[in-house]
């Protein structure tokens, strides 16, 4: 058990840890190059010249497949604001479809990179650049994953990113398996099992993920034949690109996280020094890296502060949910600052590398909190005890001079 957990063990009902929102691109390797994208459309699309114009042509006939799909399937495609979140502002058309299957479709200006024909002495040229494009914003609910989204881009290669939540995916399963328990939002609050809720955590393998990824793509994208997909080598690959682990400590009462959370505010402002960093990621620090190093408290001053500590294209953060929960998060954009591969299928080793982050983050914290003011041990001395004999012995005076003299004077001393 963690040294934190052990020393709060009193006041916590359960703990687990999981992947949290996980970001995953998802591209066709082969047809990132121009060499192939050429041979592609020209040998399996019997294509002509390659200019703007039959690019334009192959989104536009993606543009009719979506409006197609909207009245097919009765999925409104709607372009939200840009001031809100798309997660509260998509959460009506969740409620409105409670089966599987797509909810909504936004529809969004944003930076992707597609394939553009250039002109050069007279003969097209094909090259992957930048470009500010409509994409779609596949917002659904799946069997085995629960609520996700697919960005999808429709101008060719149609590269697309995929969002996940670990929390969504186990509370599939518990339901499956008929363990009770009650989410707010991306947490559990309560559950029968905490032990076969860890189970299944460690149960969130790179094949489940990429096999609802493909899936998905292959319907959302109709470009590409089967065919062409499992024999041929034109399947989409899947990336990681941006990953939350965390690490969930569910407490019985309000009062003592708060507590807790306000010394943890006040007193760990230096855990971000490059040294402690060193021991939480487990990395060596050198010039390089500690110019990225810094801690920061975000919302101080509101109802849900939390502490961060940034490493490199990652960081770490604790903060507190729903008044119950303290959650140790430790997420990453660029995988190989960990030591593991942008590929799915290193999913597993990621996870083994991120607990313990999220583990040593805590141990560096009991330093800390070492003293017991936390389970009201230092309150009760101060209130007066009853012997079995019923003689009423009176507490200490905590803030009597004469008692804070010795004190004093033994710290003057050393």
């Amino acid at each position: 058990m963690n040294s934190f957990v052990k020393h709060h063990s009193q006041s916590i009902r359960f703990e687990y840890s999981c992947f949290d929102r996980i970001v995953l691109n998802a591209v066709i390797p082969v047809l990132q190059q121009s060499p192939s994208i050429v041979w592609f459309l020209k040998e399996k699309r019997a294509a002509g010249k390659l200019t703007s114009r039959y690019f334009r042509a192959i989104s536009a006939d993606y543009h009719r497949w979506v409006e197609e799909l909207e009245n097919r399937w009765s999925v409104p495609v709607v372009e939200p604001p840009q001031d809100v979140r798309r997660d509260e502002w998509v959460e009506p058309y969740f409620q409105r479809r409670q089966e599987p299957g797509l909810a909504v479709i936004l529809k969004s200006r944003e930076a992707a990179r597609v394939a553009v024909s250039h002109a050069n002495q007279g003969q097209p040229h094909i090259e992957m650049q930048p470009r500010f494009v409509w994409q779609y914003y596949f917002y659904l609910r799946d069997n085995d994953f629960g609520r996700m989204f697919l960005r999808v881009c429709p101008y060719f290669p149609f590269n697309a990113r995929l969002c996940l939540n670990g929390h969504e995916w186990l509370a599939c399963r518990m339901r499956g398996e008929g363990i009770e328990f009650r989410q707010c939002g991306n947490a559990f609050l309560t559950c029968s099992d905490p032990a076969r809720l860890q189970t299944l955590s460690d149960q969130f393998t790179p094949r489940r993920v990429e096999s609802c990824g493909l899936r998905w793509l292959a319907i959302l994208i109709p470009f590409f034949s089967d065919r062409e997909r499992r024999r041929e080598g034109f399947a989409h690959r899947i990336y990681m690109s941006q990953m939350e682990y965390c690490t969930n400590l569910i407490f019985h009462r309000r009062a003592s996280l708060d507590r807790l959370m306000e010394r943890l505010l006040d007193l760990n402002r230096t855990i971000g020094r490059p040294d402690t960093l060193s021991l939480i990621f487990g990395k060596r620090i050198t010039r390089r890296s500690v110019m990225g190093l810094k801690t920061q408290i975000s919302d101080p001053h509101f109802c849900n502060p939390s502490i961060r500590s940034h490493y490199k294209r990652g960081s770490i953060k604790q903060y507190v949910r729903d008044h119950l929960l303290l959650r140790t998060e430790v997420t990453s954009y660029h995988t190989p600052d960990l030591g593991v591969r942008k590929n799915i299928e290193d999913l597993t080793k990621l996870r083994r590398v991120m607990r313990p982050i999220n583990q040593r983050y805590l141990d560096v914290q009991q330093d800390v909190l070492e003293t017991f003011v936390d389970r009201s041990q230092l309150r009760a001395l101060a209130e007066p005890t009853v012997s079995a004999s019923g003689r009423r012995t009176p507490g200490l005076k905590l803030d009597d001079p004469r008692l804070l003299a010795p004190v004093s004077y033994t710290h003057l001393r050393a």
